[in-house]
């Protein structure tokens, strides 16, 4: 009979929640829906989970923070027993090999490193430490170890910062401005000419170079656009709101009418 001690103390902290997880695993006495699942089926919640995490920073819900840290860790456990179930690495393994790496990355915390530097260089001996590990895993390429999963926003700004770093890049904001304006009218040209494909590549040159834009004003561009996410969610609800005073929905609308009352919700947020 297991010992269920561990399981039932509300301070048991990791421990508690890497016991929780291989229970939830056991093939014999586990959840069918936990045991059944691989890397790769789990790897979406993972993600989810991550931009709940943000979702929460961007609100300021605190509590709601650490309820979705607890979602986030939950899910590192859960690859970690994949992996030990399948005899590649567990939990242990993941905490000392990022402890190895922070380490090896901090000489001027954790070494005889002088401390006295700016962030900046900081920043650029990170960056020449990463890049070290990356030739050492056989990474040689500029572009080598960019993940494919990421968002594909980010993972455009992650591309342009490598390309950037051997010279790459435009001097100027003004150069990457006039860039979009040509992107914008080969995305018309490519519309009026009516094939899918083209319009199709036109319309992500235009996306890559919005990101290129960011990265040069110092933006985040998922950031910026989760705001302006949040905005129009905000102002549509004020639209409905409005509408629901008469006793409407939108459907009952028109354009017209909808694009007045978005103008007021806008100018209510200025009040």
């Amino acid at each position: 009979m297991a010992d269920d001690t561990l399981l039932h103390d509300p301070d048991g902290g990791m421990p508690r929640l890497i016991e929780i997880m291989a229970r939830l695993r056991d093939p014999e006495t586990g959840c069918p829906w936990d045991i059944e699942q691989d890397f790769a089926s789990i790897a979406p919640y993972t993600i989810e989970e991550a931009y709940e995490v943000a979702d929460a920073i961007e609100r300021g819900d605190w509590g709601d923070l650490r309820a979705e840290l607890g979602d986030l860790l939950l899910q590192a456990v859960f690859h970690a027993q994949i992996a030990r179930d399948k005899g590649l690495f567990d939990i242990e393994d993941v905490a000392n090999a990022i402890s190895d790496k922070m380490i090896a990355r901090h000489p001027h915390v954790f070494r005889e490193e002088n401390r006295d530097k700016s962030a900046e260089q900081q920043t650029r001996d990170w960056e020449a430490v990463k890049a070290a590990e990356r030739a050492a895993s056989g990474e040689n390429g500029t572009l080598d170890g960019v993940a494919l999963g990421l968002p594909a926003l980010l993972r455009a700004v992650k591309l342009q910062k490598r390309a950037a770093r051997v010279g790459f890049d435009w001097p100027e904001t003004s150069h990457v401005l006039r860039k979009i304006e040509e992107e914008v009218q080969e995305l018309h040209e490519a519309s009026e000419g009516g094939n899918p494909d083209e319009i199709e590549e036109e319309f992500g040159d235009l996306l890559f170079v919005m990101a290129n834009l960011a990265r040069h004003m110092k933006l985040c561009p998922e950031t910026a656009l989760r705001r302006a996410n949040a905005k129009f969610t905000r102002r549509f609800a004020r639209i409905e709101a409005l509408l629901a005073e008469d006793g409407r929905r939108p459907e009952e609308s028109d354009l017209a009418e909808m694009d007045a009352l978005w103008n007021a919700a806008k100018a209510e947020e200025k009040l």
